[in-house]
């Protein structure tokens, strides 16, 4: 499960790239278009995170603890931790976004390009984590429509990093470049997460949970945050749409 956790968070993370390439062929993309991609990435990471981790991880609680009540207030402890441990991150790591600047810690010396590639890699590292767990919970099936689901929603992610990086003044090779590494984090995450709730039956309802929050926290304050801000609610709002229905509709067709 290790191993297919690997595979597929490697996979998924792997469309980071796939999605920055029309950026090397000199393509650009229109800020309405880009909003309405961000918002279905949005979609699928919020239908991921209750049909995929939440509601499996409820029904692994009550048969591992012996009760809904037990299983509601983990799951929410499970919740509560994977957002807290981003909101840590958040502060505690320097890194710059394209729109809204610098947050965390002061970054010193730190060079302005790194400081962006960490703030991609706290988004990046929990949807890895996130397509772990699913394989770690034993059910292939379960673990394939979570890689599948974040590697389509990795994908405009890719395009808008590289899109970004061509703005601030990056060669078009560059900026594809650093958007592919962007998305290696993943694998990271999904090793860990398949890891931890695979050493025991008891901690699989937590780990599902504890991923669902930490993208919880991040389709919150980063993604649709973003695609509000320049009036595209509307085509934000209706990619979000498609991305929960399309992620759904995995969930139930491959787990």
């Amino acid at each position: 499960m290790i191993l297919w956790g690997l595979l597929g968070s490697l996979a998924a993370g792997s469309m980071t790239a796939v999605g920055a390439l029309p950026v090397a062929f000199g393509r650009s993309v229109s800020p309405q278009a880009r909003d309405t991609m961000l918002g279905f990435a949005a979609g699928v990471m919020l239908s991921a995170s209750f049909f995929s981790l939440i509601l499996p991880g409820l029904e692994r609680g009550a048969a591992v603890y012996g009760g809904v009540v037990a299983s509601a207030l983990l799951a929410g402890a499970g919740i509560a931790a994977g957002a807290a441990m981003v909101a840590a991150l958040n502060r505690w790591l320097p890194h710059e976004h394209f729109i809204t600047g610098p947050e965390g810690a002061d970054p010193g010396a730190l060079p302005r390009i790194w400081l962006f590639v960490i703030a991609i890699t706290i988004h990046n590292f929990p949807e890895g984590m996130a397509v772990g767990v699913g394989f770690g919970s034993g059910d292939i099936g379960h673990g394939l429509s979570l890689a599948i689901g974040i590697g389509l929603q990795n994908a405009p992610e890719g395009l808008a990093v590289a899109v970004a990086l061509r703005g601030q003044g990056y060669s078009a090779a560059r900026a594809v470049w650093i958007a592919t590494l962007t998305g290696l984090v993943e694998p990271v995450g999904g090793v860990i997460g398949a890891a931890a709730v695979t050493v025991s039956a008891y901690a699989l309802p937590f780990g599902l949970t504890f991923a669902a929050g930490a993208m919880l926290y991040i389709i919150s304050h980063e993604i649709i945050p973003e695609t509000h801000r320049h009036g595209h609610q509307d085509r934000a709002t209706t990619g979000l749409i498609a991305g929960l229905i399309l992620m759904l509709v995995l969930d139930v067709t491959l787990g």
